[in-house]
């Protein structure tokens, strides 16, 4: 697992917990986040920072600008509701896999106004700088390195999920352990956590398992257990933390 992953987390523990989340039809996830979209639009913004607020989202995804807000702030609210529009389609049209190709399809949407390079790895374009995650008091988390032509990042994920897909048969295990993968491994420049969530969400909705959004009045909360396991690669506080946000599961 973590010669695969780079992490662990505690599978006995949390054994339960998995097994318990509910698997239904492609058709009633699907379902059940296009109706939820605007909160998980919001969520996602909120845990970025942005200043939207619900009502201002609601307002912006039904085509209806705001004021008063910065055009980057209202830039990355539109990237993060058309890259949820493009998942349901995705999803709903049989075509999300989890592979590069859909993570770099999905972040090339989600990180189009903010990343150096969007919808490639890290390498696979002409930036060739290795960016570090702030842990605050812990100092920076140092990914990868940045190589030419950025096979060895190609290498890692394909490894990930080989190894993933082999070895967990739960899917959202799967899918919990991809996402923190990602954003372990910092494929991209930007925009890591929020293409993991979406493909975390992708393999859970195509199995008929309902998405999962961070609130944002848990964003300190999930701030904090990521630091934590940037730190210790150490993946159950955040496992169970996710699982927490799962629609079924709130005050499991």
């Amino acid at each position: 697992m973590e010669n695969s992953l780079g992490f662990t987390w505690d599978r006995a523990l949390l054994a339960e917990k998995l097994r318990a989340v509910g698997v239904h039809s492609v058709e009633r996830a699907a379902w059940r986040y296009r109706r939820s979209m605007p909160e998980f639009v919001w969520d996602a913004a909120q845990l970025e920072g942005n200043p939207f607020t619900y009502p201002e989202v609601q307002t912006l995804m039904e085509g209806v600008t705001v004021g008063g807000h910065k055009v980057n702030d209202e830039r990355q609210v539109l990237a993060l509701a058309d890259s949820s529009r493009e998942l349901l389609e995705l999803v709903t049209g049989g075509r999300f896999t989890l592979d590069k190709a859909t993570s770099d399809h999905l972040h090339l949407i989600i990180a189009r106004d903010e990343a150096l390079e969007s919808g490639a790895f890290r390498g696979e374009g002409a930036v060739m700088l290795t960016p570090g995650v702030s842990l605050g008091e812990h100092g920076r988390y140092l990914p990868p390195t940045t190589e030419p032509g950025g096979a060895n990042l190609r290498e890692l994920h394909t490894a990930g999920v080989t190894w993933l897909l082999d070895e967990i048969d739960g899917v959202a295990e799967q899918a919990i352990a991809y996402f923190l993968f990602a954003a372990l491994s910092q494929f991209y420049f930007d925009g890591n956590k929020r293409t993991g969530r979406s493909m975390m969400n992708g393999h859970l909705m195509t199995h008929g398992i309902d998405a999962i959004s961070v609130p944002a009045a848990r964003r300190q909360e999930f701030n904090t257990g990521m630091v934590g396991f940037y730190v210790t690669r150490d993946a159950t506080a955040m496992f169970s933390f996710l699982l927490s946000c799962h629609p079924e599961f709130a005050g499991y």
